[in-house]
């Protein structure tokens, strides 16, 4: 995610005193539209946390220095620049809220940007899109949450210095007819482009493999960490042979194109339909002089791009059109199922869908380690061992389509089918 924001810069000659109503001389000043009131709740994290390409030295946080060679990139981004996350941890209010304010004290280089965003989950465990927070535009929840994660992207050109945050804090509450509108369930047919790159490191900070099992999506507001499974995605091909895998990387082509949003929220590209990538548009209609977020040129109208591993699962031969489930959309308040078929260091193979509850029912595609999918009911069947024990458990994803339960956990029992 690299949208760039306009943020409180700290310097030797000026140090500002932001989002607390008081200004450097210690004297009261009026709250900017958007700031939250004196009801607003308050979190300073420290710079610690999960970091992929981000180093925390001095009380700073700085991207990595780049390897030698050249610097390291997500995969899916083919050099487009530099780019690190920090990982803050998450932090619960006292009462939950849906607008969150997050000022921060950063150094910015000419093309460098240091961006926070923010998630909240809901009564049922699941979390929001990472919603980025600007100045004088707080981010917007879709719903009220008593627990909010914070997230900082630090981005720059090339080999030359990047951003360096200094401090950040959050500023947290809840004002009716504020909140973000919720994305209903997103479902769009888009092209579908092989990744490859095994060796590579994605944007979370995840190597690789031949055999590999995650999609990338051209907006870091659907980024899971590795070995998670919050944002997952179910692609179908036109033969019905479906999979559903993590969102572990940014891309293709654009880093801020949250295409499946209407506008808004979505974040960029506003005049181009819901559910169209940038790229799209710019391959077929020549949008953006033909060109992604990068100035580069457009060399096909990719929306999504696919491990190795989920392409050949999907019976791919080529680059081409799916559809895609955006499964995290228009889920509020529902629970979902997690898959766990092992660690991140350990994962297993992929457990396959079958048509019946069976283990001789006809192979439908897979799910992936660490996704989560969407369960409608549970019925008898062959008995499985799986991470979490024997069980005859099946549960029905959808219409012939069954997993065992063996391997899924759910935070509520599903209904009988």
């Amino acid at each position: 995610m690299s949208v760039p924001v306009l943020l409180w810069v700290l310097t030797a000659a000026t140090v500002l005193l932001l989002a607390s109503g008081v200004a450097a001389t210690g004297a009261p000043s009026t709250p900017a539209p958007g700031t939250p009131g004196t009801d607003a709740q308050r979190w300073d994290p420290d710079l610690a946390g999960s970091a992929v390409r981000v180093q925390v030295a001095g009380g700073a946080a700085r991207l990595a220095t780049p390897r030698d060679g050249g610097p390291e990139r997500s995969g899916s981004l083919r050099g487009a620049r530099r780019q690190g996350f920090l990982d803050l941890g998450a932090h619960t209010f006292a009462r939950a809220v849906n607008r969150v304010d997050v000022p921060v004290t950063a150094d910015l280089p000419p093309g460098t940007s240091a961006v926070a965003s923010v998630r909240g989950r809901d009564d049922a465990g699941r979390w929001s899109e990472w919603v980025p927070a600007t100045p004088g535009a707080p981010a917007l929840l879709p719903v009220p949450s008593r627990t909010v994660a914070l997230r900082l992207t630090l981005a720059a050109p090339g080999t030359d210095a990047g951003p360096t945050v200094r401090a950040v804090s959050v500023r947290a509450d809840r004002e009716t007819g504020a909140q973000r509108t919720l994305t209903p369930r997103a479902s769009y047919r888009v092209f579908a482009t092989r990744e490859g790159l095994v060796g590579g490191t994605t944007a979370n900070g995840h190597v690789i493999t031949e055999n590999d099992q995650f999609v990338a999506l051209p907006s870091g507001q659907a980024l899971d960490g590795d070995g998670k499974g919050d944002y997952s995605v179910r692609l179908c091909t036109a033969a019905g042979r479906c999979a559903t895998v993590p969102v572990w990387d940014i891309g293709p082509w654009n880093t801020d194109d949250d295409y499946w949003n209407a506008a808004p929220p979505r974040t960029k590209f506003t005049d181009v339909p819901q559910g169209t990538p940038e790229a799209q548009v710019a391959y077929t209609d020549h949008y953006h002089d033909g060109e992604d977020g990068f100035g580069r040129t457009v060399k096909n109208p990719a929306g999504i791009d696919v491990a190795d591993g989920t392409f050949r699962a999907l019976g791919l031969g080529d680059n081409g059109y799916v559809t895609v489930d955006y499964l995290w959309t228009g889920r509020a308040g529902e629970a979902p199922g997690d898959v766990h078929l092992g660690t991140a260091d350990s994962p297993q193979a992929p457990v396959t869908v079958r048509a019946t509850p069976s283990t001789g029912g006809t192979d439908q595609g897979l799910v992936a380690n660490a996704a989560q999918v969407d369960v409608q009911c549970h019925v008898a069947g062959d008995a499985v061992t799986g991470r979490h024990g024997t069980s005859s458990d099946w549960l029905r994803l959808d219409t012939d389509r069954y997993v065992p339960a063996a391997w899924v956990v759910t935070a509520t029992p599903p209904p009988a089918c």
